[in-house]
């Protein structure tokens, strides 16, 4: 392969600290040695005497930028039962246990099936729309449905419960299609601040249903449960189809409510799933109607998402010149030999549940893709957005899936088509009439060892380690650089600068004070027509689908954020999500700071109250709410105890607000018991967890590296309130600090609702290349 001449760069700390955590198996040291171990174990399933050659070629192929999804590079070779496969889509039938007559498991035998797949590191998507509909009958026990969304709570507060046993965070997306009768519910549920944490949420919409948008037509609500009495009394009758209409509404009503929604909270995100339908090369053989967690595989029941990605920015040579181009030679045949490997790993993985083995083995989906395209087109000295950065995005795409169906005809030569293989049906798929003549009288005269190939997949932590925080997937860069909060195993935290790659590139060739090109373009720079421009160009070359956030501005205006959608269908794209920073998502939060470990002495026993006076602080606490700036004084009174001062009693005087005094009042003598007791460390950070639906509460400040200080806020009063005491003991004795004059008293809070950052605790969880990002810390959800 000719090399480039850029010089090579060191390794980012950020980089090699998460190859380390996340993807070195005990005894490796180095990225060569996991790419041994990967190599090896995925050979091992060839025939023994090509094994020593296919893991020299797994091995080659990796360091020239063919790597793995993050469950494969983690897993291969060891002796865990953990999964290979990244991500799943589990059947949940309208039953409560068991199996309904199709073979679908009812709800807890979906549950089960599904807990069994996170533990083993696989994310789930679901379709809930055969659950019927809030209210209808359940003969069987004479009782009322409650629903598809109550269930949906069952579901991901398993995943917590799975979550806290240790396994790898459990991705999850829901879907309900847009004719189910509880579909306004579904779509307004996450406006409930915590609800569903664990959950992506998307509304599978038909082609009927956007042309009854485009109408203004009515729409019917329908389920093929029956309705309670009352409901047929309220207007509920049986279709000639025999579905049950439960309500009739105004097709654009509704989609108003989920487009406002989708504006002001990020989700739900759509599925158009007559597009994925029409395209899927299967559709003699099966109904897709959900995907995987971040939308990149439209999965049947059982489906699974076996993931590979190629970074590109290791095929642009003589990047930043005149002479720069995209080595496609090379891209094919590392393509190639990618097909192969990832066709290994469904016979070299665990599999959760049989059924998935069953359903993998019948197809061998596969899912070959990229990373790093905007940093590739940066290098090649491109706009993401232009004529030519278009161009270039389709040719990669263009020759990925020429390469990728060429190579599996191949394999289907040697080692056999897949069982579920018709010649005749399977080329009559919207996608495979696409194909050049060549290959479609390959496939025709010799078959494939895949029914699907191609998915462009957020990549997250692959990319930061593998590729040296190359931009994600198909995504321009989202910043060029950024400072990463990380947490380490002693409790402590450490500051990583982490830097993107072409801007890296680029320093160290025409030095750091050069002025940026034209090509450096981020992913807020670009217009969401510029975003949907480069799915537009290249999802007819991809046989699933692609995992693409459009970012767009605070103030993008109501009406042209529906027209995008709108667009996106009407163009045949298979989905759509959208991210815009508002005052409801984009808060850049620090919420926790670290706490020094107690005194033993502060967790003696006190049996009770010395009498006589206590020294003690009366703190005045100022903070801000919704309903504007608010004032309370709090007591806390201390004692020695073995040499060493510690808090005893808090006391709160009444009358200071207009809200009933005895949650206060509860409130300290409570405290007063645990610190009695020697647990108050523990009753504060519980009392610190305590939210309320009123909206964040904001009070105090954290210092940041740099000296600046950023406002606190809390989930509740009783959250700010515990935080008041802890730092009222932490600065027993200390200097306090001069006053801010960074918000004015009478300055009104934020809307700062937004979901909690794992690795720092800061309420500042966006959506990011298909994931979710915290732009507090630079953490990188479970999706990479």
């Amino acid at each position: 392969m000719p090399s480039t001449t850029a010089p090579i760069l060191p390794p980012q700390a950020i980089s090699q600290d998460v190859l380390a955590e996340k993807y070195l198996a005990p005894g490796e040291q180095s990225e060569p040695d996991l790419f041994r171990r990967v190599a090896r174990a995925l050979a091992a399933v060839e025939k023994e005497a090509l094994r020593e050659h296919w893991e020299a070629r797994f091995f080659d192929n990796m360091r020239a930028g063919a790597i793995g999804a993050g469950r494969i590079m983690a897993a291969a070779g060891l002796q865990t039962k953990a999964t290979l496969i990244n991500c799943f889509v589990q059947p949940v039938a309208d039953a409560t246990n068991g199996f309904d007559a199709q073979g679908n498991p009812g709800i807890y035998t979906a549950l089960s099936q599904a807990a069994e797949t996170m533990r083993r590191g696989g994310g789930v998507g679901y379709d809930f729309s055969n659950l019927r509909p809030r209210g209808a009958i359940v003969r069987g026990t004479n009782s009322f449905a409650s629903g598809p969304c109550s269930f949906i709570d069952v579901f991901d507060a398993s995943c917590t419960t799975v979550e806290s046993a240790g396994a790898r965070r459990g991705a999850q997306m829901g879907v309900l299609r847009i004719d189910h009768p509880d579909v306004q519910e579904f779509i307004t549920a996450k406006r409930q601040k915590g609800r569903w944490n664990n959950f992506n949420v998307s509304v599978g919409v038909s082609s009927i249903f956007m042309q009854a948008v485009r109408d203004d037509g009515p729409w019917d609500l329908v389920h093929a449960a029956a309705p309670s009495d009352s409901q047929i009394e309220a207007g509920a009758h049986r279709r000639d189809d025999g579905l049950w209409v439960y309500q009739s509404v105004q097709a654009r009503a509704l989609w108003e409510t989920i487009m406002r929604s989708a504006y002001d909270f990020a989700e739900p995100g759509i599925l158009f799933l007559d597009n994925i339908n029409a395209d899927n090369n299967l559709w003699y053989a099966e109904q897709i109607a959900a995907t995987n967690p971040c939308g990149e595989q439209p999965l049947p029941p059982y489906g699974c998402c076996d993931l590979g990605p190629i970074i590109l920015t290791r095929f642009v040579r003589r990047p930043f010149s005149s002479k720069a181009y995209f080595d496609l030679e090379s891209f094919r045949t590392a393509v190639a030999t990618q097909v192969r490997m990832l066709d290994n790993v469904l016979d070299a993985t665990v599999w959760p549940l049989p059924e998935q083995q069953r359903e993998a083995q019948q197809k061998r989906r596969i899912g070959l893709g990229f990373t790093g395209l905007g940093d590739a087109l940066i290098l090649l000295g491109l706009h993401y957005a232009s004529a030519e950065g278009l161009a270039q995005a389709e040719a990669i795409a263009q020759a990925m899936r020429d390469a990728a169906y060429l190579a599996s005809v191949e394999l289907a030569k040697e080692k056999g088509v897949f069982p579920l293989f018709n010649a005749k049906q399977y080329l009559q798929s919207g996608f495979a009439r696409r194909l050049p003549k060549e290959i479609r009288a390959a496939i025709k005269k010799h078959g494939l060892r895949n029914s699907h190939l191609l998915s462009i997949a957020p990549t997250g932590t692959v990319s930061l380690a593998f590729a040296d925080n190359a931009s994600n997937g198909i995504e321009p860069a989202f910043s060029w650089t950024y400072t990463r909060k990380k947490r380490r195993a002693d409790g402590g935290t450490e500051l990583y600068t982490v830097e993107d790659h072409a801007w890296r590139l680029y320093r160290a060739l025409h030095g750091a004070d050069a002025a940026l090109p034209d090509c450096f373009v981020s992913a807020l720079e670009l217009s969401a027509s510029e975003h949907v421009a480069m799915m537009r160009r290249v999802q007819p070359y991809i046989d699933t689908s692609i995992s693409k956030t459009v970012n767009i501005p605070a103030d993008y205006p109501f009406e042209d954020f529906k027209h995008l959608y709108m667009e996106c269908w009407e163009a045949g794209l298979k989905g759509c999500a959208t991210y815009r920073p508002n005052d409801t998502l984009g808060a850049v939060l620090s919420t926790e700071a670290a706490q020094p470990a107690p005194h033993p002495a502060m967790n003696a026993v006190i049996e009770r109250r010395p009498e006589g006076p206590l020294n003690a602080v009366v703190d005045k606490i100022e903070y801000f709410t919704h309903d504007g700036a608010r004032r309370l004084y709090l007591v806390v009174s201390f004692m020695v105890v073995n040499g060493v001062e510690r808090p005893i009693e808090f006391f709160m005087p009444v009358g200071q607000t207009g809200e009933s005094q005895q949650w206060i009042t509860a409130t300290m003598r409570s405290l007063s018991l645990a610190a009695r007791g020697g647990f108050l460390d523990k009753a504060l950070a519980d009392l610190r967890k305590v939210a309320w639906d009123r909206g964040p509460v904001r009070y105090g400040y954290k210092a940041r590296e740099d000296g600046s200080r950023i406002p606190l806020w809390h989930d509740s009063e009783v959250a700010l309130l515990a935080f008041a005491i802890q730092s009222i003991i932490a600065n027993r004795g200390q200097p306090q600090p001069a006053p801010s004059t960074a918000a004015s008293p009478a300055a009104p809070p934020e809307a700062t609702v937004g979901s909690k950052c794992p690795e720092c605790g800061a309420h500042a969880m966006i959506k990011k290349d298909g994931c979710s990002f915290c732009t507090a810390c630079g953490y990188v959800g479970a999706c990479g």
